[in-house]
């Protein structure tokens, strides 16, 4: 993915900074108010939920077939973050996949493992996938709700340690109460540690923005501070993902590549645990995004058994692999 795209934004944002001329009388819009003009923020939650059901109904069906799921297993995240993880534990997920890869050279492996920082090294030093990538959750995950200078190192850190990827939270307490300065900065300032190279993957929490206008908001925000990702949930507050939610996000990714020719990538995760769930998000970045999107640059699912259901259902046998 092109990741210079993000620097025409922030320049193309300092533009605004210099029009403060006295001969103005209304308040001066801030850039993000001029950021959210540039979308369609008339947003109905009721609405949203009926045409994401229409979609998933008219569309569903010719989805379930062996190149959808063939696709879902290749752009899924094995993830492990739970309280009890241990070295042990996470080399052991890891020497499975380097197991599976070998035995299965014909079907298609996850895109990635995702486990907290301090087990990066881990992953880095054991995985014997080439084109799999080693994300990690920064910033005081699941919540944020830490030091900003934590933040960048711990995001720095794990870069130094071998992660390709990160995925950091949203300030979401900041952007609820509207002090869109703190996010943008938080996310900047993480964005910059990655370095140009690492994308960034933010999660809006959207469990916890409720209404359609505000994971709008927060997606467009996020887009605009520096993520090459957006995803739905940390996995630790309910509800996790959701149709409704991905529907809305996928629709803000296309305003933006339709303004800009960027593709930001989309990451579902929280909650999804069966094959059908996986096949309604499938269906709706097919149906609102296209194909372009269906890439495991583009589209990645965050979970811990789903492998499993998946392979099982293209070799038409119970899988306990992952």
């Amino acid at each position: 993915m092109n990741n210079d795209n993000h620097c025409n934004c922030h320049a193309h944002h300092h533009e605004h900074d210099h029009d403060h001329g006295t001969h103005h009388h209304e308040p001066m819009k801030s850039r993000y108010e001029q950021a959210f003009e540039r979308f369609d923020l008339h947003l109905h939650d009721e609405i949203v939920q009926e045409e994401v059901k229409t979609l998933i109904s008219r569309n569903l069906d010719e989805n379930r077939n062996d190149e959808a799921l063939r696709f879902l297993l290749g752009a899924i995240e094995l993830t492990s973050l739970k309280v009890t993880d241990s070295e042990d534990s996470i080399l052991q997920m890891v020497e499975r996949v380097n197991r599976y890869v070998n035995d299965n050279p014909t079907l298609p492996h996850p895109a990635g493992i995702c486990v907290y920082p301090r087990f990066v090294s881990v992953v880095s030093n054991s995985l014997e996938v080439e084109d799999m990538e080693v994300s990690t959750v920064c910033g005081g995950f699941p919540s944020a709700q830490t030091f900003p200078e934590l933040k960048t190192v711990e995001t720095a850190l794990a870069v130094k340690d071998g992660a390709t990827e990160i995925d950091t939270v949203m300030p979401v307490g900041y952007f609820l109460v509207g002090d869109y300065d703190t996010v943008y900065n938080e996310i900047d300032e993480t964005k910059l540690a990655c370095g140009q190279d690492t994308p960034l993957k933010v999660i809006l929490e959207t469990g916890a923005l409720q209404t359609a206008v505000n994971v709008k908001k927060a997606a467009i925000l996020a887009i605009y501070s520096g993520a090459d990702y957006i995803k739905t949930s940390t996995g630790k507050v309910e509800p996790g993902a959701t149709p409704a939610a991905v529907y809305t996000m996928c629709r803000t990714i296309k305003e933006y590549y339709e303004q800009t020719g960027t593709q930001i990538g989309i990451k579902v995760a929280g909650g999804v645990r069966t094959v059908e769930d996986a096949l309604k998000y499938y269906t709706i970045v097919k149906e609102v995004l296209g194909d372009e999107w269906l890439d495991n640059r583009l589209f990645r699912i965050g979970a811990s058994g789903l492998a499993n259901a998946i392979l099982g259902e293209i070799i038409g046998k119970k899988a306990e692999v992952f």
